[in-house]
Formats: structure tokens, sequence, C-alpha cells
């Protein structure tokens, strides 16, 4: 036989060709076994080779009978997978009415070849090996699809919510996968000894240790989608006291947008054991209102700008335009959008705040009609020590690109929550940024507005980042205070919070997130150092110029009003005339610069005052 006709015996058509004439095969074998059985039963199990003949013939009758109908319902077509719900109807509503057929057929005369009982009984006979067989297919073959036991690491999974069936079944179904289930664990009694795909629920939270001995495994799943942190750090810690190693499958909102995949299960995050309210699944998002716009994003190279440009690309803007000083961040920005950096695209923007003109002339060519402004200096010591940054690039930098957006639909920048009741330069200078986005807001005809979170988790500089370096390299996590606290977020829920502003900001006004409970930041470095391979010494050196115990979400005055969302408040931001900043002196020294930048956070526009175009 030629190479071709090998080939094409091996295609999955043949295939299915060859299943449905062997299941043909085996099903008119079951007609002809079930009235055989049938007659033998009838004759109190003492069958003549006549009798056995007349009810073999009348079986076959029956199979040829049984092809034609199933054939009108296209059973044998590849119709329904096999095994499946609707296949077994469809194959019971062929065998019930080939019985009735054959029923029909055998009351009339007078001697009958086969008792009349027999296409009743022989049919469900029948049936029951046709099921059969496909059983012991289908379990063949289910068996061949797992993963190899020699290659793939036994684990147990805790949980059998959705998420964990899910789970469950894609690694049952992967023969290359890199994990074979042994055993699950489920805190429902009803879910005691239940078996999914051969795999045993083998108790609770309180049997990890069990479990694991038992079976063998050597990694812990926890696909509880929704956990809270207090059970994902107890079945942590179960499982590391037994050597095992433990994974997680990620939250819900992570998950929303395709099916649970073995690719999913990742190593524990911080964020997984903080025990913080996670909001995001509750925002709503349409995404709509970017489709097929002109977006630029502003410090898109950093952590909340880079997060920025991947969730827009996903609503399909027209031309997304990603602006950064740092050539080295734009390049592992369109990297990891497109699998490639070759930086030759015009979506790239290599440019620095501070050049005003610069800026002006960037916007004006290519007209974006929404701007995120996301680029700043953050590090609040730092900037504590050099105030005069923070006007140029902070203050100035965020006017440059104010004064270029008269014709721009929407504008957000993106403050911080020590922008409420600030004490420090970051704080002052990002309160500024929201009252000359609330002036620009009166001054021009697009919407204005900014946008105020806590700390991001793992964002570039941030304190898990720090704690990280620290307790790699063995040296003593150093907290500010015992009892200081912040409020944190993850850099989706950031961005997620910025894109909905984008959707429902008012004008002047800055967003504010419910992020829950603040977090100690004492807790967050023991979670970490438990985490760790060997545990390594907190040293706390007091708080620093500029630093708060406890940050506020809303200042001293700011009403929480939530209009539009319940889980986002809705801030009045007083307006501040450009003129009052343009007269700010970098160079002065430092105590002056930041008894300026106190003073215009705290100065009210007079009533009656006259606006002035933003111009510097």
């Amino acid at each position: 036989m030629p190479p071709e006709a090998d080939r094409t015996e091996t295609t999955p058509r043949s295939r299915a060709r060859q299943r449905a004439t062997g299941f043909l095969a085996t099903d008119a074998a079951a007609w002809i076994g079930g009235f055989l059985a049938a007659a033998w039963a009838r004759y109190e199990f003492d069958l003549t080779a006549g009798q056995a003949t007349r009810a073999a013939a009348v079986g076959a009758g029956a199979a040829a009978l049984h092809v034609v109908v199933a054939g009108i319902r296209r059973i044998y077509s590849g119709r329904h997978p096999l095994g499946s719900l609707q296949e077994i109807r469809g194959l019971a509503g062929s065998a019930a009415a080939t019985a009735l057929l054959a029923l029909l057929a055998l009351l009339p005369p007078a001697e009958r070849p086969v008792p009349a009982s027999a296409p009743l009984v022989g049919g469900a006979l029948a049936l029951l090996l046709m099921f059969a067989a496909r059983y012991v297919y289908r379990h063949r073959h289910d068996l061949a699809m797992r993963p190899d036991a020699r290659s793939a690491t036994p684990v147990l999974l805790f949980g059998l919510g959705n998420a964990g069936q899910g789970l469950l079944r894609a690694m049952l179904s992967d023969p290359r996968g890199r994990y074979l289930p042994v055993g699950v664990l489920d805190d429902d009694p009803a879910k005691r000894d239940l078996r999914v795909g051969g795999v045993r629920v083998l108790g609770g939270r309180h049997d990890v240790g069990t479990a694991i001995r038992r079976t063998g495994a050597t990694t812990l799943i926890f696909s509880v989608a929704n956990a809270d942190a207090a059970l994902i750090r107890q079945i942590r810690e179960a499982t590391l006291r037994t050597g095992a190693a433990f994974k997680v499958l990620p939250p819900v909102r992570e998950l929303v947008d395709h099916r649970i995949t073995v690719t999913d299960v990742r190593d524990v995050r911080i964020s997984d054991l903080l025990g913080r309210r996670q909001v995001v699944g509750d925002l709503t998002l349409t995404g709509n209102g970017l489709t097929g716009r002109r977006i630029l994003v502003t410090g898109a190279g950093g952590s909340i700008g880079s997060e920025l440009c991947r969730q827009i690309m996903r609503a399909d803007p027209g031309e997304l335009m990603m602006l950064d000083r740092d050539e080295s961040a734009l390049h592992a920005l369109q990297m990891s959008l497109h699998g490639r950096a070759l930086l030759d695209g015009p979506e790239l923007i290599l440019a620095d705040l501070r050049d005003d003109a610069g800026i002006k002339q960037i916007i004006r060519e290519r007209r974006p009609e929404i701007i995120f402004h996301a680029a700043a200096l953050k590090h609040l010591t730092l900037l504590q020590r050099h105030p005069g940054e923070a006007v140029k690039t902070n203050v100035w930098g965020t006017l440059s690109v104010l004064e270029a957006c008269r014709d721009v639909a929407r504008f957000v920048n993106i403050s911080t929550d020590k922008a409420a009741d600030p004490v420090s330069v970051l704080g002052y200078s990002k309160r500024i940024t929201e009252r000359l986005t609330a002036h620009a807001a009166a001054a021009y005809p697009g919407t204005f507005l900014s946008v105020r979170f806590g700390n991001v988790l793992s964002s570039r500089g941030s304190v898990v980042t720090a704690f990280q370096r620290q307790i790699e390299s063995g040296q003593p996590v150093t907290v500010t205070h015992p009892d200081v606290t912040r409020y944190l977020m993850t850099v989706q829920e950031a961005v997620h919070l910025v894109l909905q502003a984008a959707e429902i900001g008012r004008d002047g006004e800055a967003l504010v997130l419910d992020m829950g409970e603040p977090v100690r930041i004492e807790d967050l470095a023991r979670q970490m150092i438990g985490q760790a391979a060997s545990p390594v010494p907190i040293i706390y050196t007091g708080l620093r110029p500029g630093e708060k115990l406890h940050e506020d979400l809303l200042g001293t005055g700011e009403a929480d009003v939530r209009p539009l969302h319940p889980l986002i408040s809705q801030v009045t931001v007083p307006a501040l005339e450009p003129t009052e900043v343009t007269g700010l002196d970098p160079f002065d020294d430092p105590e002056k610069v930041i008894a300026k930048l106190a003073m215009l956070c705290d100065r009210p526009v007079a009533d009656g005052a006259v606006r002035l175009p933003l111009s510097r």
C-alpha cells in the first residue's frame, strides 16, 4: 500500500469510522445475545437448539432494525461524544423504538418464533450490553489519557468545587501532563468517599498529613478558587510540615476569560496569604469606552503603566501609544505584549515629562483621545530629600501633559492615598496634580479626573520586593514600626480601578477604591519570612520623615459618597490655578520647597476668581 494510503488510514475521520463500525458490530451482537438470554430465561434455562436458532434469528432481525432506527437518529455518525449523556439518551431511544417495533411484529402471528416477552426483555438486556461496551471503551480511553505515573508528579487537590473539578478533569485528560492526581481533600462531609474520574476524596483540612503519607503525593494544589487567606495559610502550613510542595489555583478573577487548565497552577503569592478582600471581581468593566479609541499611557514602562497597557490591549483600542523615558522598560513592555521587542514601532514613545515642548508636540501630533497619566516619581523618602525633583516631574510634568490636552476626550490622572491629608513631598505633589486636573476639568471640554489608591503589591520598589531581596540575601527584614499599616492592592486591582474610572468618573473628581481593611506591614513581613527557606529576623527602624503610621483614603472634609458604584467613593477636588505652581523654584532650599508644596495643597480657589488658561 502506498505511503499516502497509510497516512489516510490514521486520520481522525478514518479512526471515527472504524470506531463506529466496531460499535455497530458490538451492538448487533448485543441484540442477538439479549434475545438468546431472554428466551433462555423464558424457557426455564432449558433451551433447545431450535429455540436458540429462532431466538438468534429474531435477534439478528432486531439488530438490523436497530441499525435502521439508529441510522435515522444518526447514533453512529459521531453526533454526540462517546459515553456522553446525549449518546446514552439517543441509544436508549433507539433501543426502545427497536424493541417496540419487534414486539408489534411478533404479536399478530399465532405461532411466534420466540415468546412475546423476548423483545422487551431482550431489548433491555441488549441496551445493558451496549452500555457495558461503551463503558469499557471509555474506561480504557480515560486510562490512556492520564499522565504517565512514571514521570508525572503525584499530587493531592484540596477543594472539589467547580474550579477543583475543572482542574482535576484537565489533569486526567492530558497524557503528557506533569501532574497525576492521586487524591482529593474537601471539607464538605457530603463529598467524603466521592470518586471523580476514579480519584477519591480522602478527607478534609485536618487530613492533609495523613493523605500525603497515604498516597505518596509530593505536591498539594489548593484548588478552592475563592478561599479566604486564613484557609490558604492553614493548608499551606500543614503541607509544608510533611515536606510536600504547595501550589495554588488562582482566584476566579484571574480565570474568568478562559477554561481552567493545568498551566493555571502556580506558586503561592503573598497576595494569596494576606487576607485582604479582593474587589476586582465585583467591579464591572465593559471596555467599550476604549474600543477603537486612540489611547496614550504615560509611564507605560512602570508597574501600573505596563499592566494598564496589557489590559487596554484586550479592549481592542484603535491605537495604543506607550510613553516612557526608560528605554529598557519600553523594551520589556513590548516583549510582554507581543513576544518580541524590535523597538521599531510607532506605538513606543521615548520621551521625558520634563521636556515641556516635546510632550506638547507628541500629543499635538499623535492626537490621543484618552490619556492615562501614570508617569511619576514615587519613592517617598528620596523625594523627601529631593523635593525639587518632585516639582519637576510630578507637578510640572503633569502640567505639561494637561496643557496639551485641550482636545482630549478623557484624562485620568493616577494619584495615591498619600494625597489624602498629605504630610510628605510625594503626597503634596500628588495632591497638587489632583487639583491641577480639577482645574483642567473646568477649563476644557473633556472629562478630567484622578484615581487614588494604596500601595501596589510587588510593584517595582514596593515593600514586597524590598522584603524579598532582604530575605533572599539573608539580611534582616526592616520594618519601620510594629504598628504601621498600609492599604495594599494587586496591580490588577489598581489597573481595573483606573479603567473603571475612565468609564464612570466625572469631571474634577478623585475616585477612591474601597480597599477593605489596611494590612499590618509586620504581618506582611512575617508571612514572607514564613515562605523563606530559612528564617531571618525583623528589625524596626522607625518612621522616616513624611511617613504616616496609618494612611488615609479620604482627606479631612472629603465625604465618602458613592453615587455610581458601591465600592468606589467619588470625591470632589478643589481646583488649583496653574499659575500657583509655575512660580515654584525646584533649586531652592529643600525645606522651603516642601513648605510651598504643603501650602499649595491647602490653598482654596478664591470665590469669584477668574480661571486662567492652563499655561506656564
